[in-house]
């Protein structure tokens, strides 16, 4: 839980850290566009006066700072036009559609050739030119580069969180195969101790009835610590009939459930192979049936039914219990999440690891509606 509460306070203090650089870069974009816009506009009206210095001169006028100031603008994409809308000149524009484009911006500069820069873009007394400008490119690096930044604190963020729940996961699993590991462990010096007791037992005592279900006790809680033992590592498994397996489940449910909790198979006539590895799926199938019976609160229908379609196998398994609320449906798989006032909360956990991560197949809650029932999918290939 401490981990879960830290790896949530990182990925909020990373979202926080990410909205300020990205605010921040946008209000600093914003102002050194401006000052930038503000400045181009001031240069061509600069260069604009500068034209029609050159459109008026006569040949006593002094050209060399008008020509200067024509020539020294690098940057500004321009278009002059004569009162008739025809290009009369270009400046920093190579391609013809974008001078075609910029000539019918809305954005330019009249020029007075018999008197002065006219104020209102719409006069029309005597003969004029329009200067038309575009931005520079470095103006639209500016308006552009927030996005890019943007772009770029986002794809820190996804893979700083990634980083960080693969982090978790990993953690998560090591804790998964030491407890598994360890538990198989301890179990195993008491199990064959038992063992041993049940085989002078049985030399001494032939005749007492309790003997078999002490052994089949034993034989079950050996069966636990092989299971707990393979986790961690790659289970074997074989070409199996999925029908062999669920009867084996069944069976064992209903030595240890109550009568009033019946257990319905609806298998096809067609049994079905599939690799896996027996005593683990086994372990899905009872962790499944165990919820149902929880869920039921002891007293309903269990039913087991499958099908294969399109080369995958589908295997449901339905309670009529209370349900899961939808809030719920997305956590039900997260180690140590439970309903129950008792239990880990790692059972349906266990039960993703072993479908998913050791016979590459799929679990979900396929539907689920509070008071009716829950039923629960397992995919696996054929």
């Amino acid at each position: 839980m401490q981990w879960t509460d830290r790896i949530r306070q990182v990925k909020i203090l990373l979202v926080i850290v990410s909205v300020i650089i990205v605010a921040a870069s946008l209000v600093v974009s914003h102002y050194l566009v401006s000052d930038l816009e503000r400045q181009e506009h001031q240069n061509m009206e600069v260069w604009a006066e500068a034209m029609r210095t050159l459109s008026i001169a006569d040949e006593n006028t002094d050209l060399g700072l008008a020509l200067k100031v024509l020539e020294g603008n690098n940057t500004i994409p321009i278009v002059v036009k004569d009162r008739d809308g025809n290009i009369i000149d270009h400046r920093n524009i190579a391609d013809t559609t974008k001078m075609v484009r910029v000539s019918r911006k809305s954005d330019f500069i009249r020029i007075s050739l018999d008197t002065e820069i006219l104020a209102d873009s719409t006069a029309s007394s005597g003969d004029y030119i329009d200067v038309c400008y575009d931005d520079s490119i470095m103006l639209k690096r500016l308006e552009f580069y927030p996005y890019v930044q943007l772009g770029v604190v986002l794809i820190f963020v996804i893979v700083a969180i990634f980083a960080l729940l693969t982090s978790k996961k990993a953690e998560q699993n090591k804790v998964w195969v030491g407890l598994s590991k360890e538990t198989a462990h301890q179990l195993g010096t008491p199990i064959s101790s038992l063992m041993a007791w049940i085989e002078v037992l049985c030399e001494n005592y032939p005749d007492d009835d309790l003997l078999p279900e002490m052994e089949k006790d034993v034989k079950r809680l050996q069966l636990i610590a092989e299971r707990f033992s393979k986790i961690g590592s790659v289970p074997e498994s074989k070409e199996t009939s999925l029908t062999e397996v669920l009867n084996h489940v069944i069976d064992y449910m209903d030595r240890r459930t109550s009568s009033k909790v019946q257990i319905v198979k609806d298998f096809p006539t067609e049994d079905a192979i599939v690799r896996i590895n027996s005593s683990l799926f086994e372990w899905v199938i009872e962790n499944l049936c165990k919820n149902a019976v929880d869920a039921m609160e002891g007293s309903g229908v269990i039913r087991l039914h499958y099908e294969q379609a399109n080369g995958i196998t589908l295997l449901d398994v339905s309670d009529n219990g209370k349900g899961i609320r939808k809030k719920n449906v997305q956590n039900v798989f997260k180690p140590g999440f439970t309903t129950k006032s008792r239990g880990w909360g790692l059972g349906l956990s266990l039960a993703k690891r072993i479908v998913e991560e050791y016979h590459g197949g799929r679990i979900y809650v396929k539907s689920s509606e509070v008071g009716k029932g829950t039923t629960f999918r397992i995919e696996l290939p054929s």
